[in-house]
């Protein structure tokens, strides 16, 4: 039986998670993957993130990730606040909530909520932050982008640390 509590430092996690997601739609599952890799989550079979862990993971989600971070460049991408986009976005970062929850042994719905809200959010924050900087400073878009890429991953690392016990 799942436990339905979700404690404030994993319902964090989710939704930074879910921000990752909004940012950049491909790079949670790359950084899952390779935080499985890392030993991080359960090698169990029958665990979620397991799968994560299969020689072909991290190559093909790192290649999906870096494909998106190009992507993400060219002048005919089109925008991540289109239903489309967004739809897909919302998804990645409530398949990811819900994942991590699933691992932890806990409900998925909540955290599947909080990692689609954050997805939304980073959706729409990471865009007006993004045209905001290139009004007010006159870089090019593609420089800008390349900041949105660094602080996307800085959040997802941060998001995927090994807590350490508290004494």
């Amino acid at each position: 039986m799942a436990e339905s509590v979700l404690p404030v430092g994993e319902a964090w996690r989710v939704a930074q998670l879910g921000v990752v997601a909004g940012l950049r739609s491909q790079l949670p599952f790359a950084l899952l993957a390779l935080a499985a890799r890392r030993g991080e989550f359960a090698a169990d079979a029958g665990r979620p993130l397991a799968l994560l862990r299969a020689s072909a993971a991290l190559p093909l989600l790192g290649f999906a990730a870096v494909g998106e971070l190009v992507g993400d460049k060219l002048p005919t991408t089109p925008s991540r606040l289109a239903p489309g986009p967004l739809l897909g976005r919302v998804a990645f970062g409530a398949a990811a909530g819900a994942a991590v929850a699933r691992e932890a042994g806990r409900a998925v719905g909540l955290p599947a909520a909080l990692g689609g809200a954050g997805a939304a959010l980073g959706s729409v924050v990471g865009y007006r932050l993004r045209a905001g900087a290139g009004r007010a400073t006159g870089l090019p878009d593609p420089i800008l982008a390349v900041v949105e890429d660094a602080l996307a991953i800085g959040l997802g690392v941060v998001a995927l640390r090994r807590r350490r016990p508290r004494p």
